[in-house]
């Protein structure tokens, strides 16, 4: 008698996966779910009714090490049968010690160590007619958008970070193998290109900006380079995590010309030179509000986003106070603010007195009131303009999308009504008629 629930032997060995933490980790699973799509694995959303589940865990602080915690938990309750890997998993023992029964450990970008433990407890049946893998292989992010990850690790050594630690120090991509990701994602319909890395203003420093063939040239692996080609390819191109060097400068004319976009994201975390002097930020400066006011000259919409730490250790009232007054003088459109959470190995645990919990929480929302009021400011200006938006999901009269000011996910979105329904993915010129303190609202009068 047949076994309702014994699966055929032809069956593809079917992996279920969960990918926790930043873009740079989601480009991670990204390479691993290709690989064992290439390989004949059948990919699932669901644990329960896969063969087994992998976890990339996200380990930079201590809410995201119990989210890990709590999702590789759900994975063995509802499947029984776990891999895990990401940063978490570079420190093994704080799985391991609460979950014992998970058949592997690996840390961050040890692709072929988690391949080959799926290979060991779930071996593969390739099929090379029926697999069929798309050029630019499988995304985790929709069919518009996908992020390009131009470099992995970090040679600063922020002392609340331990990027590091995880990650190691910088490695860069030749920029020949960078574009030619970013020319398959195109030609597979990626209209919008995230490029991403822990540090993408530093891009090529560790391999001495050493040049490589694109299009029958030479290429450098230099930050402006691989900006200015990435503008040849005629889709979005949104820069993230750019620290700011002085020759971040020099991207700013593409954007004026719109070869890439008019945004940029930088995490300056302060503003105080006390504070960053203790966080030991790179390229923290005095003269970041003047050039924040010339780039603005040569670009005037120009979008810049940043994220803030409060409640750094040893961060006093007159600390806050200059944050707030800098805030207010840089008029920034996007910000993001953490309260500050210790984070086990991280130097800055030990540099000064821990600022109490309630000062924390209190810095916080007078932080994020004070950012509401810039950030709607910011946006009212925009009323009676005309974007254009990138539709991410669309409904029968009224879609969403974003601007060439919003990346997905972290910034405010655009609401757009239309005579006919939009379609994701589809570009439309809308007339901004309302804001709010996040979003905009309008009417596609283009397409």
């Amino acid at each position: 008698m047949l076994d309702p629930d014994k699966k055929p032997d032809t069956a593809a060995p079917k992996v279920s996966f969960v990918s926790l933490g930043c873009p740079k980790a989601l480009v991670d699973s990204e390479r691993i779910v290709t690989r064992l799509r290439a390989e004949g694995y059948e990919l699932s959303r669901e644990h329960a009714g896969s063969d087994l589940v992998i976890v990339n865990t996200c380990g930079f602080l201590d809410s995201a090490k119990a989210e890990s915690l709590a999702a590789i938990g759900s994975a063995l309750k509802e499947n029984g049968k776990v891999i895990v890997t990401g940063c978490m998993g570079a420190e093994p023992e704080n799985i391991s010690a609460a979950y014992p029964q998970v058949l592997a450990i690996t840390g961050p970008q040890q692709y072929e160590s988690v391949v080959d433990a799926v290979h060991k407890a779930l071996p593969p049946m390739h099929d090379p007619f029926l697999d069929l893998v798309p050029p630019e292989g499988i995304k985790l992010t929709p069919r518009h958008y996908a992020y390009l990850k131009i470099s992995e690790g970090c040679d600063n050594r922020c002392s609340f970070c331990i990027i590091p630690r995880l990650r190691g120090d910088l490695v860069s991509r030749p920029a020949g193998d960078v574009m030619r990701e970013a020319e398959k994602l195109v030609t597979a319909g990626v209209k919008e290109l995230l490029v991403i890395s822990q540090d993408t203003s530093a891009y090529g420093v560790d391999i001495k900006y050493a040049s490589s063939q694109w299009r029958g040239k030479d290429l450098r692996a230099k930050f402006i380079d691989l900006s200015a080609a990435l503008g040849e390819l005629r889709v979005w191109v949104r820069l993230h995590y750019v620290y700011p060097y002085p020759h971040v400068d020099e991207v700013i004319p593409l954007m004026a010309e719109r070869k890439i976009l008019p945004y940029l994201d930088i995490p300056f975390q302060h503003a105080a030179p006390d504070v960053l002097k203790r966080m030991k930020r790179p390229a923290a400066q005095e003269k970041t509000l003047e050039r924040i006011a010339r780039w603005r000259e040569i670009c005037p919409d120009l979008t810049l986003r940043s994220t803030f730490i409060v409640g750094f250790p040893g961060e006093t009232d007159a600390d806050f106070d200059y944050l707030l007054q800098w805030l207010e003088e840089a008029a920034l459109d996007r910000v993001g603010c953490f309260k500050y959470e210790p984070v086990r190995g991280a130097a800055a645990n030990d540099l000064a007195a821990a600022v109490p919990d309630d000062v924390k929480e209190d810095r916080w929302h007078r932080f994020m009131q004070a950012q509401q009021k810039i950030s709607t400011r910011r946006l009212k200006r925009k009323v009676g303009t005309r974007q254009q938006v990138i539709i991410d999901s669309a409904g029968p009269t009224v879609s969403k999308g974003r601007s060439m000011a919003d990346a997905p996910e972290i910034d405010g979105a655009v609401y757009v009504a239309s005579r006919r329904p939009l379609r994701v993915g589809e570009i439309a010129t809308v007339k901004i008629e309302r804001a709010d303190e996040y979003d905009l609202h309008g009417t596609a009068v283009g397409f």
